[in-house]
């Protein structure tokens, strides 16, 4: 078998491979937003698979009239960019220094091995709490950006990334009198856009995600960010008010599956829409951060 042969077959393989498990990502999504477009009844017959049954937009209808649903969506935008300020303004000045050879900055390894040993042990869930307390932070945006105001994985990532830009740059900036915040922020920064584009998105979905945190920093359920709210909004739905109150309608077309179909739905969109724009900085962030050490 010739070379060229060989690799026509890999490469076949390889998108055969591919291709199956692409189709393992996009077909449990459009049965997803099958069943929140479809009606209860069909939903519960299991008649929904990849087409909506009876289309309805109801549970869309029902998640984004309330206000609730509005105001920890609010919350979480402020999450999301305060957090995104916060963890990348010191991912950034803590992976500087720490990118130096040992004969600049002496204590480099011992604060590399601190930051390491943060990544293995933590204080667990009762210290963390007891902190944000104390710090007077609960029910707060800082309870929901400080406690992870530095993401050790992404300032080792960035860290490395610094560690590869050549230091013949550095050493022409310093001989032509700048100063360290001059180098960093005229020739690391410009240099790692990738790496930071990459963190960016890991701190974009980090918050925009989380959840735990709010339900367990956030006293007033008016004060949950999304994700928090909708892990609760099913819980806290009371069919029989709704009956009593003449919404005969939502027994018909609202269920428990629909709603958290449309739930995930709503909670994906704003990230869908983020990654295409960091997509093309997304993989040579990650080989070039992973490299060095």
């Amino acid at each position: 078998m010739s070379k060229t042969r060989a690799e026509k077959i890999f490469t076949v393989f390889n998108y055969f491979i591919l291709g199956i498990l692409a189709l393992s990502c996009v077909l449990p999504f459009l049965n997803v937003i099958a069943v929140s477009l479809s009606k209860n009844s069909a939903v519960a017959a299991n008649y929904v698979k990849l087409w909506p049954v009876d289309f309805t937009t109801y549970a869309y209808q029902y998640m984004i009239t309330k206000n609730a649903f509005w105001h920890s969506f609010y919350i979480t935008i402020q999450r999301v960019i305060l957090g995104l300020i916060v963890n990348m303004i010191l991912v950034i000045l803590t992976a500087y220094p720490l990118s130096k050879e040992v004969t600049q900055f002496r204590p480099r390894t011992f604060y590399v091995w601190i930051f390491f040993f943060t990544m293995l042990f933590s204080g667990g869930l009762v210290p963390a709490y007891a902190l944000v307390n104390q710090l007077k932070l609960m029910d707060t945006i800082w309870a929901l950006v400080l406690p992870g105001a530095l993401p050790i994985f992404n300032m080792i990532l960035m860290l490395n990334f610094f560690r590869q830009i050549p230091k013949e740059l550095e050493e022409a900036a310093f001989i032509d009198g700048a100063d360290n915040f001059m180098v960093l922020f005229r020739i690391f920064i410009p240099c790692s856009l990738p790496s930071i584009a990459t963190i960016a998105l890991f701190t974009i979905v980090g918050h925009w995600n989380a959840w735990f945190d709010g339900l367990i920093y956030m006293r007033s359920s008016n004060r949950y960010p999304l994700q928090s709210y909708l892990q609760t909004v099913i819980i806290g739905m009371d069919f029989s008010k709704s009956a009593v109150s003449g919404n005969y309608s939502m027994l018909k077309f609202l269920s428990d599956r629909t709603l958290k179909a449309a739930q995930i739905i709503i909670a994906v969109i704003p990230i869908l829409m983020v990654y295409p724009l960091l997509q093309k900085y997304f993989v040579t962030g990650i080989v070039l951060g992973s490299v060095k050490g």
